[in-house]
């Protein structure tokens, strides 16, 4: 079952993209879209197609930072009938369980994981399509629009410490320093912004709760039925939780709200297993972890949820043919310590 996703997570891509010399329609011809249906920003389309346009944007005009450019210039309006809640929320902690309450009314594809620890909070991000394909420059978008969703709640209070991205630097960083303006870290084990945990509980001054419960009663009007996919909700969690060590049946059955015998028998009725489900994503993160040459082996057999390596060499083995240093070395990624 296609994901599908508001046409409005690709507003300000005609700009952009004329901008940088492309012919906009002909980018969307290329992935079955067209200009039409961005003009309706609640239209459904394709989450994969979206991601597949991005990345040929940024080929097509050799501009390795094109989901960022876009995110520069979104405003919290662009995230459709939610941003009238988020505008009002008392708190950042808030606005980001506004999020996840009602991400199936922006963007299914997106996986959001809050976690504070040592006086940080990391918000963790991954975009989840079903498909293998590259998703660098939505991964970029994603993160770009939270940072500047934090902003525009929080104003001066919005420091963050850094921003992570596990695929590799471009060959500029001004667009993402004058962005972001903090540390940011490519070939990192996440992608995710991380800030002081203080700032989650900063109050918005533009926070009104009446205007927030109205708001909220407009949106419940709106609601869809959920993603019918239980397996596709359940990818999402895994993609966030297994670099943690997380990616348990227990823990990611509490984040469904049921015990651990019905999400294995509802996954069993969607044709998969808890445990099939995990070695899928354990295949995609192992490549992009492997395709970091600063990781160690140990390392990425620890945040695929291996204590023990030669385990993790036998799993790698007898799903890509070949032992973990033999598929580097065939493909040009040895390990720099």
């Amino acid at each position: 079952m296609a994901i599908l996703v508001r046409a409005g997570v690709l507003t300000n891509f005609l700009e952009v993209a004329q901008h940088l010399g492309l012919n906009p329609q002909a980018e969307l011809v290329r992935v079955g879209l067209s200009k039409s249906m961005l003009l309706d920003s609640e239209h459904a389309i394709p989450a994969a197609a979206a991601v597949q346009l991005l990345e040929n944007a940024a080929e097509a005009s050799s501009c390795q930072t094109f989901g960022l450019r876009m995110a520069e210039s979104r405003q919290l309006s662009d995230l459709g009938a939610v941003s009238l809640l988020l505008t009002h929320q008392p708190t950042l902690r808030d606005a980001l369980q506004v999020l996840l309450e009602y991400r199936h009314l922006m963007n299914r594809a997106l996986a959001i994981y809050v976690e504070e620890t040592g006086g940080l909070a990391v918000i963790r991000e991954e975009v989840v399509t079903g498909s293998p394909a590259p998703r660098r420059q939505a991964t970029e978008l994603a993160i770009g629009v939270m940072a500047r969703l934090c902003a525009n709640l929080l104003a001066q209070h919005w420091r963050p410490v850094s921003v992570s991205f596990m695929h590799d630097a471009p060959a500029d960083l001004q667009l993402h320093r004058r962005l972001f303006g903090c540390d940011v870290v490519f070939g990192a084990e996440f992608n995710g912004i991380a800030c002081p945990a203080a700032a989650l509980a900063a109050p918005n001054p533009k926070a009104d709760p009446a205007m927030a419960q109205l708001a909220r009663r407009y949106l419940d009007t709106l609601q869809k039925e959920r993603d019918a996919s239980l397996t596709f909700e359940v990818r999402k969690a895994v993609y966030l939780l297994l670099p943690m060590g997380r990616a348990t049946a227990e823990q990611i059955a509490l984040a469904q709200g049921m015990n651990v015998r019905t999400l294995q028998r509802r996954l069993e009725d969607e044709g998969i297993s808890f445990s099939d489900l995990v070695n899928d994503v354990r295949r995609d993160l192992a490549q992009r972890y492997m395709q970091s040459p600063q990781y160690s082996l140990a390392r990425i057999a620890d945040l695929l949820g291996y204590s023990v390596a030669s385990s993790f060499t036998r799993w790698f083995t007898a799903q890509f043919g070949a032992t973990p240093a033999a598929w580097r070395q065939a493909n040009g990624k040895p390990y720099r310590g």
